[in-house]
């Protein structure tokens, strides 16, 4: 093998190399947002499923339904 030959496989290398890089770390990202957005579904369902226990507790009990002002 002469000596350009091995630095074009070098070279190319080196290329395949930064390409790889470059695309792990746009699914990197990607990962990063679809967790950041799994994160956000998962605390709406829990703040509304607390919010219906809340109402349905205070239809079935009674309970803050009324406010006493008076001191």
């Amino acid at each position: 093998m002469d000596l350009v030959s091995t630095f074009t496989g070098m070279q190319q290398a080196k290329l395949a190399s930064q390409v790889q890089y470059a695309v792990a770390g746009k699914v990197l990202d990607q990962q990063r947002s679809d967790g950041a957005a799994a994160v956000q579904l998962i605390e709406a369902a829990t703040a509304g499923a607390k919010r219906a226990g809340d109402q349905l507790v205070a239809a079935a009990t009674g309970l803050g339904g009324t406010l006493d002002v008076r001191a």
